[in-house]
């Protein structure tokens, strides 16, 4: 059987006892859904291609230094590993957006991270960045499908079509993770008596 028809498992196995050409035929076959789940979070095609290869460094590392642990789901871990190194960037440059979703007392649909804005707001200097500072810390507590697409709907303004598209699930139960970290953010809120008026 010829190297190319192998799955994605013995390639790895190959790749790991030295076989250069196993992760060639890796990236080939993968190179279109990596460059496709980034593209569509960062919606530049430079900044695409610097993830890409950003991504395909740390598959190396992670091969080589023997962190690879994903039996039969390379696929899903390089996407994975993708999504984590625009997360991260995103995080470090803080060029985070905002969502639209929660109702207030008088029955507003408002932004529950309307107050992670500075133009426009009263607060102090201090205020705001105790506000900003707390939201992140939440969001962090969150379950990790619940924060994923808070993090994709909030920070990177995704459509949830396209977080079903990046996560694999139905538009449903993207919709209702979003609806369950709301729940679960207004919660932690409640029970650390953190009170941050919308």
């Amino acid at each position: 059987m010829s190297i190319q028809h192998l799955d994605d498992n013995r390639l790895v196995n190959l790749y790991i006892k030295g076989n250069e050409e196993a992760l060639a035929i890796l990236i080939k076959r993968h190179k279109q859904k990596v460059y496709s789940c980034i593209y569509l979070l960062v919606r530049d095609r430079a900044l695409t291609e610097d993830f890409f290869q950003d991504t395909f460094v740390k598959v190396i590392q992670s091969l080589k230094g023997g962190n690879y642990y994903e039996d039969g789901k390379f696929g899903a871990w390089l996407q994975r590993i993708a999504k984590n190194l625009v997360i991260d960037y995103f995080r470090k440059n803080k060029k985070m957006k905002t969502v639209p979703n929660v109702v207030n007392e008088d029955g507003e649909e408002v932004d529950i991270f309307s107050i992670l804005r500075i133009e426009d707001d009263s607060r102090s200097a201090e205020e705001k960045m105790y506000i900003k500072k707390t939201m992140r810390a939440l969001i962090e507590e969150l379950p990790y499908e619940q924060k994923e697409v808070v993090i994709m709907r909030a920070y990177y303004d995704m459509s949830f079509k396209e977080i079903s598209d990046m996560t694999n699930v139905s538009i449903n139960t993207a919709l209702g993770r979003m609806r369950y970290s709301l729940i679960n953010l207004k919660k932690m809120m409640e029970e650390k008596q953190i009170e941050i008026a919308l």
